[in-house]
């Protein structure tokens, strides 16, 4: 069986590349492992789907830490509202909220999924479940691609097989290795947006501890890369939490650089508000110990862990604490440290860092330098961004720029 296209992997860019192809008339094979399209689709925005940020081009670049210069030419191709306006247009209403984080109303991410359902159906698109596992160039630069038992030939193919996150939702990594028998480099593959490990021992003995309206500062040895405001989660091993998640995504030199973190507790007050607002609590409870003073200033399971770096002895009376001291303690709680010690495993993450090298790609098309007639879309590219649908529309940018460029 011969067609104009096959697309292997039936997520977000694959869906949407194959049945724009189809709409002009071309024959499409839409190669997916699971039984069911979309699978990773289902999960995201915890199960909502934040499918893009209602924002200009020039923010979602600015919320693409690896790969904005390259998707330059496929974001002005497909933008946020270009992709608002086409779900729209399949008949998914829309939402936006904080941040810029645009959901279907419904809150279901199912209506995105079945939305790309119906543009391949709509388009006559072939859909067969089935694991690729070879791609072969042939003599007449078409392709054949095998699957299991059967083998099919074509004349494009586009890999939109995702990274190696959530393996479960079958981005297992697949994609990597088909691109590397045909001549691809694949960079050095880590989780962005995953939680990060750090001090289990102190982490640990804060576990469940959720701390909001706080800043996170990261420092690559002493540089600082990136701040926020936001919230955090300890957990048994180190930090979670939307905060660190985007924080992550900066931190891709542990083989060479040193990580810290510095966390403002108290960001709403400079240092010398924070000293008043600590002499009026050691005013209030100035009978107690200090380890029995701070109970207005922190969540219980935080209060050890200053009491300990404070350096000052629990069972000291709060009027005894000298000036000094204080100051101490408003340093603490402005500067609070935290060593980071690695990233979670891949298949933590909610998207893979890494991928087919850009170098090898033209922004334009998305088509390989290496290879005439094979594309790639979607998480398998060096390209990751932030959380806030950032990366749903890379997916669609990208998916858009090799439909458009694909010859039928």
């Amino acid at each position: 069986m011969s067609y104009d296209l096959v697309v292997v992997g039936g997520g977000a860019a694959g869906m949407l590349a194959a049945g724009m192809v189809a709409k002009r008339g071309a024959k499409v094979l839409l190669f997916e492992r699971n039984e069911k399209l979309g699978r990773k689709l289902f999960i995201t925005g915890k199960g909502r789907c934040n499918l893009t940020n209602n924002c200009s081009i020039s923010e979602v670049l600015d919320n693409i830490p690896t790969g904005n210069k390259f998707l330059y030419s496929a974001l002005n191709g497909f933008s946020p509202a270009d992709a608002m306006e086409m779900f729209q247009s399949l008949g998914v209403r829309l939402k936006t909220e904080r941040g810029g984080r645009v959901f279907p109303e419904s809150d279901k991410s199912v209506e995105i999924v079945d939305a790309l359902r119906r543009l391949l159906k709509k388009n006559e698109v072939i859909i067969k479940q089935g694991r690729v596992t070879d791609i072969s160039v042939k003599q007449d630069n078409r392709f054949t691609v095998t699957a299991g038992e059967e083998a099919v030939s074509c004349d494009n193919v586009l890999l939109a097989t995702g990274g190696k996150s959530y393996p479960a939702t079958g981005s297992t990594g697949d994609g990597y290795d088909l691109a590397k028998k045909l001549g691809h480099t694949v960079t050095t593959l880590r989780g962005s947006l995953v939680p990060l490990c750090a001090e289990p021992e102190l982490c640990s003995s804060m576990q469940g501890l959720t701390l909001k309206n706080i800043v996170l500062t990261v420092f690559e040895s002493e540089k600082k890369i990136f701040s926020e405001l936001g919230e955090l989660l300890f957990t048994h091993f180190g930090l979670s939490g939307p905060l660190v998640l985007s924080a992550s995504a900066h931190m891709r030199a542990f083989e060479t650089k040193d990580y810290h973190v510095m966390i403002d507790l108290k960001p709403g007050l400079d240092d010398k508000k924070l000293d008043l607002r600590i002499l009026k609590d050691f005013e209030k409870y100035k009978s107690r110990d200090f380890g029995n003073a701070l109970g207005d200033l922190f969540a219980k399971s935080l209060i050890p862990v200053i009491i300990k770096r404070s350096g000052i002895a629990p069972d000291k009376k709060v009027h005894s604490v000298s000036r000094e001291e204080r100051q101490n303690l408003v340093k603490l709680i402005k500067h609070f440290r935290i060593n980071i010690d690695g990233l979670r495993p891949v298949d933590e993450a909610i998207i893979t860092s890494g991928g087919i090298k850009l170098s090898e790609i033209n922004p334009k098309t998305m088509e390989s330098k290496l290879v005439s007639g094979l594309y790639f879309a979607g998480e398998i590219i060096d390209a990751d961004a932030y959380t806030g649908g950032f990366n749903l529309q890379i997916a669609w940018s990208t998916a858009f720029a090799a439909a458009t460029a694909i010859k039928s």
